[in-house]
């Protein structure tokens, strides 16, 4: 109770003028996107770095005995950063990490791995309604990562449908619960390799089902940014909403189904 009202304080304390009406955006696209077949609403965000380390992360394990770990570990081993997709009237989840940077690049490489594993069950689907935060590396200003998703309409064929929830109010997003889930389910066990971070989440099941892992090998760059022609280009592919632009995009591909979620 006491952290509800804490997290109530905070909202309030933050809220900004324009919170409602994108909250009011976000469930009307999500209940259109979730009563229509052709339609597949996701929610995806990244999270904090694992650390690497022999240590338990202050969690419990589940066995007769108690596993052996150091209460701390200096000697960082590995750094790997994880991003997932949630499908979230189904529950199926699919995790895909770097021991690189966490950037745009590394979100839509994600979603391209994501595409490739589940388009023959989705052949019907036309639309994808992405529900996420406007964190840096993925938000309705970054140039870099609205290119690359403009890139991968093209490659696949679907309509895009971006849409944010509002600043400090990211718990909302449906994936936000699994990866607490997730986090909650590996404490108490020492993550010592990034073989047993993959092998845990692969484990981690999330309402009857086990989770999808991959891991990228691409060395991501920060701070990448696209100006001139390029990003003229790319702005001109975007159908910002009126009210607020920057929270709610479509973008179709250039040979497009004609297959469009109305607002």
């Amino acid at each position: 109770m006491v952290i509800v009202c804490l997290l109530w304080r905070i909202q309030r304390f933050k809220k900004k003028p324009e919170t409602d009406a994108v909250f009011e955006n976000v469930w009307k696209m999500n209940a259109l996107a979730d009563a229509d077949t052709k339609i597949l609403r996701l929610s995806i965000d990244t999270k904090a770095t694992v650390n690497i380390e022999e240590y338990t992360r202050h969690g419990r394990s589940r066995g007769f005995e108690a596993v052996k770990a150091s209460d701390h570990d200096m000697r960082m081993k590995g750094k790997p950063i994880p991003g997932g997709i949630l499908e979230p009237v189904s529950g199926r989840a699919f995790l895909f990490f770097t021991e690189s940077y966490k950037t745009g690049d590394f979100m839509v490489d994600g979603f391209l791995l994501w595409w490739n594993e589940r388009k023959r069950e989705l052949s019907n689907v036309r639309t994808l309604v992405i529900n996420m935060d406007n964190g840096p590396e993925c938000s309705g200003r970054r140039t870099r990562f609205l290119l690359r998703m403009t890139e991968f309409t093209d490659v696949t064929g679907l309509i895009i449908r971006l849409v944010y929830y509002p600043p400090y109010h990211s718990w909302y997003n449906a994936v936000e619960r699994y990866q607490a889930g997730l986090e909650k389910s590996w404490n108490g066990y020492p993550l010592d390799t990034v073989e047993t971070v993959l092998n845990r989440a692969a484990d981690f099941v999330w309402k009857g089902l086990n989770t999808t892992v991959h891991l990228l090998k691409t060395s991501y760059e920060r701070g990448v940014k696209i100006y001139g022609k390029d990003k003229a280009e790319t702005e001109e592919r975007l159908q910002r909403s009126e009210l607020p632009p920057v929270y709610d995009i479509t973008i179709n591909p250039k040979t497009v189904y004609q297959y469009i979620l109305s607002p």
